[in-house]
């Protein structure tokens, strides 16, 4: 006992004296609060002694250019306290001798395609439904055979809470992602289920099915599963639509043989972000009367885009609600007033709402809280 008592105290004297200044700052534990909300201000520390500058980028600043200096302390811990930006969910890094890094005394993150970033919460009227529910939902992880694009793929499905204590029957929301997106972000960056758990809890959204599937055809799951991939020539007529027709094809066809999904026009609503929006707009073209409730978000008409015709099938099918999405800073703004003026022009009742700010998950996540509450009603 003795003798193993000696090694270990010399293989610890050994790690001590052979590790660099930084790899000690990070075997050794630390007891720092980032980020610390007091009082109407924020603060954030890192431990970093041998680093010359420090800084922090965050979400809420005016560019991506923007940059505060943070302080070092005797202890080597940097600080900076700022006062609290608006309500809204912001994510930062601090940038260390040039370097991006996370807080690592905050283990509240987001992914965003290939990256972590650490998240900032500010509390308000706009951000009340970010946090979790007293009644949850729950979040599956679903693999599925697409025989449209010829192999097995992953979405996530949400449902209401009490779903699994019921024989109730439930309508749906089929909810697509962005550019650079995968199955996962709806419920990661654009808190969809905590959304939903709060708006039904509260009794402003009706119970129901969330579908969010991985809109890139060539993935079977999001690129942290380490899956291959295939590539599709978009100029291949075959492939034209190709994640749409699987969406009609596959998706829903699987929802509704394997959840308690009210199989019916009236009782599929379809929204989405972005590359999503785009999808948004082609499934409703392509299939109308498919789906009765259409919410396009940052998304619109080409400059030379006619849709006519397809507005017009839509409008013959039948509809529930179409309702558009988009800030005026956003660069697609000229293309969601073109979408406005195609549906005005055919006399297709909808609602354009207009928002501030950009192509952002901000955005995004007040259309969610706003239009869930409109669905299926």
């Amino acid at each position: 006992m003795m003798k193993k008592s000696i090694f270990l105290v010399f293989v610890l004297v050994f790690i001590t004296l052979t590790m660099s200044g930084q790899e000690l700052q990070n075997f050794r534990p630390t007891q720092l609060v980032s980020p610390e909300i007091q009082d109407g201000r924020v603060t954030f520390r890192i431990l970093a002694p041998n680093a010359s500058m420090v800084v922090l980028y965050g979400s809420w600043m005016p560019s991506f250019n923007s940059r505060e200096a943070l302080t070092k302390d005797e202890n080597g811990v940097w600080s900076l306290t700022i006062n609290l930006p608006e309500p809204e969910l912001y994510t930062y890094n601090f940038v260390v001798d040039g370097i991006s890094k996370n807080d690592d005394a905050n283990i509240f993150v987001q992914r965003d395609g290939r990256r972590l970033l650490s998240i900032l919460l500010v509390d308000g009227p706009n951000t009340a439904n970010y946090r979790e529910a007293n009644k949850r939902g729950n979040l599956d992880q679903v693999w599925y055979d697409s025989p449209t694009i010829g192999t097995t793929r992953r979405m996530f499905v949400y449902t209401p809470n009490g779903y699994n204590k019921s024989n109730t029957k439930y309508p749906v929301l089929y909810l697509l992602h962005g550019g650079g997106g995968d199955e996962d972000a709806w419920s990661n960056m654009g808190r969809a289920c905590q959304i939903l758990d709060n708006l039904i809890e509260q009794g402003k959204a009706k119970p129901m099915i969330v579908v969010m599937p991985n809109g890139n055809p060539g993935q079977q799951a999001a690129q942290t599963l380490s899956l291959p991939e295939r590539t599709f020539d978009r100029n291949d007529p075959s492939f034209a639509n190709l994640y749409i027709h699987s969406l009609v094809k596959d998706i829903v066809p699987y929802i509704e043989a394997n959840y308690r999904a009210i199989a019916e026009p009236d009782s599929r609503a379809i929204s989405g972000l972005s590359m999503g929006g785009g999808h948004t707009l082609a499934a409703t073209n392509t299939y109308p009367g498919f789906f009765s409730w259409i919410l396009p978000q940052s998304m619109g008409v080409g400059e030379n885009q006619n849709i006519d015709a397809e507005l017009q099938a839509i409008k013959a099918a039948g509809y529930k609600l179409y309702w558009v999405a988009c800030g005026t800073e956003d660069f697609v703004w000229e293309s969601a007033k073109r979408l406005d003026a195609a549906l005005t022009k055919n006399g297709l009742e909808h609602t354009f709402r207009v928002t501030g700010g950009g192509h952002t998950w901000a955005n995004w996540r007040i259309y969610l809280n706003e239009f869930a509450q409109l669905l299926f009603k």
